[in-house]
């Protein structure tokens, strides 16, 4: 289970999660950056993400369907704004590929990676909102709860890569 450490969001309008993970940088930067992966963990059980499509680089497109155990299903498009491997993402929903811009933007989307010096990670997901309502409304969702057990998620699949073992 991850080991839950501080984190302060760095505005009223960011959530943050930060978590130190028993997995190395580049194993989990694989499950964010590969659709197969990610499709594993992405979404807290019993939710799951589908049609994953990942051009992970500045404009490439970000892309999947959110399913819930109850037949939901919720498309997420967006672009990557910021690639750094295997340290740094940067997302948002405010474009769509081609820098089109999104009807109803959400968030900005800042994952960090940083080895611990003892083979794992200090993992730091943050959710920048481009309105209060927009955070409040994400928080109401259950993002802490939500996020975190996704992070849990990420951890065991992360676990099972060559990295992990090295």
């Amino acid at each position: 289970m991850p080991e839950i450490l501080d984190a302060e969001p760095a505005s009223a309008r960011e959530l943050v999660i930060r978590r130190r993970l028993a997995a190395p940088p580049a194993a989990l930067w694989r499950c964010w950056t590969e659709a197969p992966l990610l499709e594993r963990w992405f979404c807290p059980t019993p939710w799951r993400a589908t049609d994953a499509v990942l051009d992970v680089r500045p404009g490439g497109v970000s892309s999947m369907v959110m399913r819930g155990p109850d037949g939901e299903s919720f498309p997420n498009e967006g672009v990557y704004l910021e690639v750094v491997p295997p340290s740094r993402l940067v997302f948002t929903d405010a474009f769509r590929p081609g820098w089109e811009i999104a009807e109803n933007p959400f968030f900005v989307g800042l994952i960090e990676f940083e080895a611990d010096g003892a083979g794992g990670t200090i993992y730091t997901a943050r959710a920048r909102h481009f309105c209060d309502e927009g955070c409040e409304r994400h928080k109401a969702m259950g993002f802490h709860d939500g996020w975190g057990a996704a992070a849990a998620q990420l951890e065991e699949v992360a676990r099972t890569l060559p990295e992990a073992a090295a």
